[in-house]
């Protein structure tokens, strides 16, 4: 087995990559399952909203990388990035509403029904999955898969 762990970057990419496809498919599943919008508003557009996810999802890698720059990182790291990532994305979505127009009376409406609707726990519950896993990814030595006939060389 190989002694060298994944880079703080590789291990940033993956969890952030992971990070925005569930915060995809979460949003996707449980609006259609609630039969509710992301937002729970209809004041702003979705063009604001789409940004603020991305903003989520940057703040989020740029959190991550700077925890996984430790040969060990802590898991707890993972509780931080996932707050910053969820605070983030409310204030972004709140700056980038009124940015495009909407308005600082439909932006605070929006982002009040994200905080008191499932939005933004599914922000900051997401998160803290990704970057846990991101923690796990670098403190692991984790190598490649083998056949049971590969690995007797190792011994």
């Amino acid at each position: 087995m190989s002694s060298q762990r994944i880079s703080p970057a590789v291990a940033t990419a993956f969890s952030s990559a992971a990070y925005g496809a569930l915060l995809v498919c979460v949003t996707g599943f449980v609006s259609l399952w609630t039969d509710s919008p992301v937002l729970g508003s209809s004041h702003i557009s979705v063009v604001p909203a789409m940004l603020a996810g991305v903003v989520a999802v940057l703040a989020f890698a740029g959190m991550l990388l700077r925890s996984l720059r430790d040969a060990r990182p802590k898991y707890p790291a993972a509780a931080l990035v996932a707050l910053v990532s969820g605070l983030a994305h409310i204030v972004s979505l709140w700056m980038l509403a009124v940015a495009f127009g909407e308005g600082a009376v439909a932006a605070t409406a929006a982002v009040g029904a994200s905080v008191t609707g499932w939005a933004s726990l599914s922000f900051v519950l997401v998160a803290a999955v990704c970057a846990w896993s991101g923690v796990a990814l670098r403190r692991t030595r984790a190598d490649r898969p083998r056949w049971p006939w590969e690995r007797r060389d190792d011994e």
